[in-house]
């Protein structure tokens, strides 16, 4: 894995939450997590939920050592959570779940609670958010036109969700369909211009729809916080290395889009209607089954996008040196399944909750030493 210091750098959020270790109860411990954290070196921050915490790494340009990073996180982070009777699972819903979440108590979450209502209450979704660096704004919302219809295939990789309740839901990314509850959630319109999307959000606060720019929960925005495009599509992966083959497969889109835009090449034409169900497709059936080729208008496995996708950014992972380690990755994923994947084979084994949160448990530390 390479990653020549002329690529573009990328960075990833990783969402986890905290459980009984016994049970696989969602476990309500993130600020005393975070505290422990804090003291060992790692700034975690606090999710809509007192049963999630987040990690943010560094800024990488190579993809082999945004891996090594992600997976030491983990282990530090689990550890922390372990001095808490705490486990952390890498996992898009919870598989065992009360009928509420207690909303973490800071002022902007306990507003986002009280306007939100159930919404709110019954959170516990965690994602992984990549952000790759673009010269600014603008270039961050035309960038996310060549990216957009990438997005149900990106979400059918890592999709990490099928068991809620105790139950499975029928679907790969059960994370997904609840998320998109949120008005300014799901897949993002198509837009002109950097000033198209300020008055979009613009509007969106004025009715009440968003209470700030942070909660624009497009699966692209530009950060409010970064000189990066953001992808936020993704379940949280069961593995540290799926999360750094997202972020590498993103960081190819990006450097596409951008010579794209170099070379005045326009972005597919994508209608929100067939988009939307691509990604219905994608949340339904994951990595294992049918998707929608939204350039050729035709039902294409999943498995044959992804590669299809591969293919349309190999030359930028060829000069960022990331094709060997996609390509092995992707072989490893396909062999041993993405999350849904393993919760769903794990439960039918012996039809054990306690089998999943421990299939869980092991794939978040998977490799991480």
């Amino acid at each position: 894995m390479g990653g020549k210091q002329h690529c573009l750098t990328v960075g990833v959020e990783e969402e986890f939450l905290l459980t009984d270790p016994v049970t696989g109860a969602p476990a309500p411990k993130n600020a005393e997590v975070a505290a422990s954290a804090k003291r060992a070196g790692i700034d975690l921050q606090l999710e809509l939920t007192r049963c999630q915490v987040e990690t943010s790494s560094r800024v990488h340009s190579v993809i082999g050592e945004l891996l090594d990073e992600l997976r030491t996180t983990r282990r530090r982070v689990a550890d922390c959570a372990a001095g808490h009777d705490a486990g952390l699972l890498a996992v898009a819903v919870p598989p065992t779940v009360p009928e509420q979440f207690p909303v973490t108590e800071t002022p902007r979450y306990q507003r986002i609670a009280h306007t939100f209502g159930m919404i709110a209450h019954e959170q516990g979704l965690c994602g992984c958010h990549v952000h790759v660096g673009v010269p600014d704004r603008e270039t961050a919302v035309l960038v996310g036109n060549y990216v957009r219809p990438w997005l149900p295939v990106l979400l059918a990789t890592t999709a990490n969700s099928a068991i809620y309740r105790g139950s499975e839901t029928g679907y790969a990314s059960w994370r997904s369909i609840l998320w998109r509850r949120w008005p300014s959630a799901g897949p993002p319109p198509y837009l002109p211009a950097l000033a198209d999307y300020e008055a979009i959000v613009a509007m969106m606060r004025a009715s009440g729809a968003i209470l700030d720019n942070k909660m624009v929960y497009w699966d692209i925005r530009p950060s409010e916080s970064f000189p990066t495009v953001e992808v936020r599509v993704s379940d949280v992966p069961a593995t540290a290395e799926e999360s750094a083959l997202l972020a590498a497969l993103i960081r190819g889109i990006v450097t596409m889009g951008l010579r794209s835009i170099a070379a005045g090449e326009p972005p597919a034409m994508v209608s929100g209607e067939m988009l939307r169900a691509a990604y219905w497709n994608a949340a339904r059936f994951g990595l294992d089954g049918n998707g929608l080729d939204l350039v050729a208008c035709r039902v294409v496995p999943h498995h044959d996008l992804l590669t299809q996708l591969i293919r349309s950014v190999e030359p930028a992972l060829a000069e960022s040196e990331d094709l060997e380690f996609v390509t092995r990755a992707v072989a490893a994923l396909s062999g041993r399944g993405n999350g849904a994947r393993r919760q769903v084979a794990a439960l039918r084994a012996r039809g054990d909750i306690g089998d999943v949160v421990a299939e869980l448990a092991g794939a978040t530390l998977e490799g991480c030493g």
